[in-house]
């Protein structure tokens, strides 16, 4: 953490950034757990996924552990339902068997414990301490309920029946640019120290060096995956990792998730509708194996971790690292498809105004991106404020994604945010793009 004796910022700034964030990540949880009826709440529609209604007491639940009680040094409002939203004590195919909150019950516990916070905000002097320096406590609230709401937006699209959602969908893209460009090799700062509210894991900046290499300018569409489909991409062994290989036979994947083949057309549920398989969006919900072996069949590979972010941070002119790919501004709707505006990825090439300082587009919003890396800790890495939020996940067993789907809330979004899952996950927002490397003569070429 930074220095935390005085802030980097404004606190009158800082304070009203925070009351934003918040608000927003309460306007949207409301609006996930207020368009269905109760026994849609209490209901358990995957046992991958918590019942909505844990969510939303799990949500108010951390927001007093960390605000009220750990900030403000509040008694414990409820100290009986802690064990009941400890995430590690239960896991998700266990919660429904508990006895949570009832509806009712969660959304008043949920709005008491925020009415205490905002009191906590107006008081609370943004230095002297790291959980409050630059309002990071109140960041990292509203970081974890917009999280929670993108877990609920894929509990929606798991329940079965009709659509309850709505959302404008995403204009055209006209893009013609072209299928990959480069990005030069040498060294870039990877990570940061200064972003006010960045979690442990994307800390201490560092250097790394990165050959040349060539990235997809867009994410791979669904019209480009059918072809690896078509080509028998899901029986030829040759594409699959062997644990990937093992997995898709086993439970007979040969498509991505809630894909059905009928008619000699590809049709997807989405949100409670079924609908053509649009050719030209990003193709969504495909497991890091399912990446993996499409990028062997393309002859192409996965980026590595430190790929993904430079291509998204590196500005060649400056030498510096930025905090999105469009610069340092924070996300606006015309630089990526972010924060449930839109219930599903724009068309690929979409957003000019967000690609990068090399023309890569769509790095942020629109699909989670594999890439090739294990999660990992940075160099230099401490656990802060709590060793569950990422040191227990550190290893091979994790996958990274970055870059954010249409799902992420803004606040949760930034060039060094890092998410991560198990290879085999695919109800999740995730998709990818594919990387080679550069040749000598092209190395060379590039470098002048």
């Amino acid at each position: 953490m930074t220095d935390p004796t005085t802030p980097t910022a404004d606190p009158d700034t800082l304070r009203g950034r925070a009351l934003a964030a918040l608000l927003a990540a309460r306007d949207r949880t409301s609006q996930l757990t207020e368009c269905v009826d109760e026994a849609d709440l209490t209901t358990q529609h995957s046992p991958l996924m918590s019942p909505l209604v844990w969510d939303l007491a799990h949500i108010g639940n951390q927001e007093e552990l960390w605000l009220l009680r750990a900030v403000a040094g509040a008694d414990a409002m409820r100290p009986e339902i802690d064990p009941l939203y400890d995430a590690f004590e239960h896991p998700r195919s266990e919660r429904p068997s508990l006895p949570l909150l009832a509806p009712k019950e969660a959304r008043s516990y949920a709005a008491e414990v925020r009415g205490r916070v905002l009191d906590v905000l107006e008081r609370t002097a943004f230095h002297g301490a790291p959980l409050t320096h630059d309002g990071f406590a109140f960041g990292m609230v509203a970081q974890h309920e917009q999280q929670h709401d993108e877990t609920m937006l894929i509990t929606h699209q798991l329940r079965r029946g009709p659509a309850v959602l709505t959302a404008p969908d995403p204009g055209p893209s006209e893009f013609t640019g072209p299928a990959e460009v480069m990005v030069p090799g040498g060294p870039f700062t990877m990570g940061t120290s200064t972003e006010p509210w960045a979690l442990d894991n994307e800390r201490p900046a560092h250097r790394r060096l990165v050959p040349p290499f060539f990235i997809d300018t867009v994410p791979v569409t669904n019209g480009a995956y059918q072809l690896f489909m078509s080509d028998g991409g899901y029986r030829e062994r040759r594409w699959w990792s062997p644990r990937g290989w093992a997995h898709i036979r086993e439970h007979g994947i040969s498509s991505p998730l809630f894909w059905r083949e009928e008619g000699g057309m590809w049709l997807r549920r989405r949100f409670g509708a079924t609908e053509p398989v649009p050719p030209d969006e990003p193709v969504l919900h495909v497991s890091w194996y399912e990446a993996d072996a499409y990028a062997r069949w393309a002859g192409r590979r996965l980026p590595s971790e430190a790929e993904w972010e430079k291509a998204a941070r590196y500005d060649p002119v400056s030498g510096t690292s930025r905090r999105y790919p469009w610069g340092d501004a924070d996300p606006r709707p015309e630089h990526a498809n972010l924060g449930q505006r839109h219930l599903r990825p724009a068309p690929a090439g979409s957003y000019p105004a967000g690609e990068s300082p090399l023309g890569v587009r769509q790095l942020m919003g629109d699909v989670w991106e594999w890439t090739a890396s294990d999660f990992l800790p940075y160099p230099g890495f401490r656990a802060f404020p709590y060793e569950e939020y990422s040191q227990v996940f550190f290893g091979s067993d994790h996958k990274v994604l970055r870059g954010g789907s249409f799902a992420v809330g803004t606040v949760a979004c930034r060039g060094t945010f890092r998410n991560w899952d198990y290879p085999i996950r695919r109800q999740i927002f995730s998709g990818f793009r594919t990387a080679r490397d550069a040749t000598p003569a092209e190395s060379s070429r590039g470098a002048r």
